[in-house]
């Protein structure tokens, strides 16, 4: 069978994750269920644990290795890691029964700064799954190769659909603002102080508005 792209969307009451500060609030971690096995998913596809397990058996080595895999903010459509676009590195992955459980820490790059003034502005957090595999006509995963869990924002109004963050900073005034002013603030307090404000002017343009 051929090999696709396969990723996979956990709401945040499906992934619970969980925001951990640590006491000068300069780091952010999070964590939670980062991936399921054995469980039909909204797209029809079913990962058996034998599958699930295998890939964190794989992502545990390339943590040990390189002590961390990178995510992005958002989940783009290609298996690549755009380092542009980086906002988080999982630090832990484990199975805990039939779900991948895993830490997150956000990252002082301009996606994790915005990952980061997100969290702190409550917007909910879920995560997507990205790698490839083969699939069955029952919607059985085989073969699954892991690539990294992106970090997927999901607005609180009920039917909203946000477009993916990096679109919508593009798309509008303060969100290229925000997008470069992210890219300035590391040690910058002043301009951190600006990036907030700006930060704030984009989420108020209707980023999580409905559709």
């Amino acid at each position: 069978m051929k090999q696709q792209l396969l990723i996979e969307q956990l709401t945040p009451s499906e992934s619970s994750i969980i925001e951990e500060s640590s006491q000068d609030g300069k780091n952010i971690w999070l964590s939670g269920v980062f991936m399921q096995a054995d469980i039909k998913n909204r797209n029809g596809r079913n990962y058996p644990l034998a599958e699930i397990s295998g890939a964190v058996t794989e992502a545990q080595l390339r943590i040990q290795e390189c002590n961390g895999i990178f995510g992005e903010l958002d989940h783009p459509q290609t298996l690549t890691i755009n380092s542009d676009r980086i906002s988080h590195v999982i630090t832990e992955l484990r199975m805990d029964g039939t779900n991948a459980v895993g830490k997150a820490k956000l990252l002082e790059t301009p996606m994790g700064l915005i990952a980061k003034e997100l969290v702190k502005s409550k917007v909910r957090m879920g995560v997507s799954s990205r790698g490839a595999g083969a699939v069955n006509e029952s919607g059985g995963v085989t073969g699954f190769n892991f690539v990294t869990v992106d970090i997927v924002v999901t607005p609180s109004a009920p039917g909203a659909t946000p477009d993916t963050i990096y679109e919508s900073l593009i798309g509008s005034i303060h969100g290229r603002e925000t997008l470069s002013l992210a890219e300035q603030v590391k040690m910058d307090p002043a301009a951190q102080e600006y990036f907030v404000k700006e930060f704030h002017k984009f989420l108020n343009e209707g980023l999580f508005s409905k559709k």
